[in-house]
């Protein structure tokens, strides 16, 4: 299992390291939030050890980009900090587990392979409606073997879409979830990803996978379209 540690307390960073590469994980390390989600989002990790108090870019907020960018990997929380609040915000954005600072280790390790398991269950990361397939791991989009370029926004879009293909997904519900958005965001915004969307994903092909529901908001067509 490929594990990334974003952790600025250099001596645990390695420590953590050196113990978790003897229970034969693979483990790299990053110490501000910054490089950890340039890490993460170059990088196939199948979890990620997230501290919150993080020089550049807080644990929360790392977190939440990765989200919107597609990321399914398993996230866990290391924090200082104890409180239910804090526990619940990490939750809330999208972290799969906590762990509060002094821990022992033999539990952090139970915690991820518990929490590598879970993933293991998660739905599939590539998923594929006639000849379009979305892989969320690769982050990659391809139609009738043609390479698409999208750009992490749009592929967050996209990816949304068809995790719940053949299902109306409404604006607010994709400003949610991609962006991370409140209540007086505007959801002019996905309209024009989702234009995009249609301006590469279907029409250079003849397609109309990506359909407007009428008061709904949007739905990716299961068979592709």
């Amino acid at each position: 299992m490929r594990v990334l540690v974003v952790e600025d307390e250099r001596r645990l960073a390695q420590a953590l390291q050196l113990g978790l590469t003897a229970e034969g994980f693979t483990v790299d390390l990053t110490h501000d939030g910054l490089s950890g989600l340039a890490r993460a989002t170059d990088h196939a990790y199948d979890v990620i050890v997230l501290d919150i108090m993080l020089p550049g870019l807080n644990g929360y907020r790392v977190c939440s980009r990765l989200r919107a960018a597609g990321s399914d990997a398993g996230i866990l929380m290391l924090t200082a900090k104890d409180g239910e609040w804090d526990e619940a915000e990490a939750l809330d954005t999208g972290a799969d587990d906590y762990l509060s600072k002094p821990f022992s280790f033999v539990v952090l390790v139970a915690r991820l392979r518990a929490l590598a398991r879970r993933i293991g269950t998660r739905a599939p990361r590539r998923t594929i409606l006639g000849d379009l397939i979305v892989d969320s791991a690769a982050r990659t989009c391809t139609r009738a073997d043609t390479d698409i370029a999208l750009t992490p926004r749009e592929f967050a879009v996209l990816d949304h879409l068809a995790r719940r293909a053949g299902e109306a997904v409404s604006k607010r519900e994709i400003l949610e979830q991609v962006w991370d958005s409140g209540p007086d965001s505007d959801p002019n915004t996905v309209e024009v990803h989702i234009s995009a969307l249609r301006r590469k994903i279907d029409t250079p092909f003849g397609r109309a996978a990506v359909q407007t529901v009428r008061g709904a908001g949007y739905r990716l067509a299961a068979d592709g379209g």
